[in-house]
Order: structure tokens, then sequence, then C-alpha cells
């Protein structure tokens, strides 16, 4: 059988894990994630263009979310997060 497309196993076409700048910030999303299916079609409707449906599918998240007690702020997983995204701007805002 094969391994799903976007694996480890079987990149997707666009996968650009190796096109990576050695100093390039990156954030994975694992399928594992609850959320990872749906942030994935956000990213791609906004893309898009795609501006009700991401709409829609930012809803669809913050459903998910509201079962769901957020983490802290303080918590040092959250903490990375917001520091990986502003290292990727700035690592953009370089180039």
């Amino acid at each position: 059988m094969t391994a799903p497309v976007g694996s480890k196993a079987n990149p997707s076409k666009y996968d650009p894990y190796t096109k990576l700048a050695d100093d390039e910030p990156y954030f994975i999303i694992r399928a594992n994630d609850l959320l990872s299916s749906a942030l994935i079609e956000l990213h791609a409707y906004i893309g898009a263009g795609q501006s009700g449906a991401a709409h829609n599918k930012l809803a669809e998240i913050m459903a998910l979310t509201a079962a769901k007690p957020p983490r802290p702020s303080d918590s040092p997983k959250y903490r990375e997060t917001f520091a990986i995204s502003a290292s990727m701007e700035k690592w953009r805002n370089s180039q």
C-alpha cells in the first residue's frame, strides 16, 4: 500500500522541506492535531481567494476549539508557536 500523499514516506509534489534555506523557519502541522485538516483547508481557501469558504472554515475551527479549554498563554508550546511566527516574518522581511 502506498503511503498517504503529504507524508514523510510520500511527500507532496509541492513539499518544500528539501527547499528550505538552512536558516528558514518552518512549522509542521501533524495529522494527529485535531485542527490540522481544517487549518490546511483554511490556508488553501485564503490562497485561492475564496473568502466565503475561508470564513466558513474559520467558523468550523472556532467551533472545534470552543469545546476544549484553551492552552494557557504562558504555555511553553503556545509561546514557542508565536516565536516561530515572529521569526518567519523577520526572515521573510530580510530576504
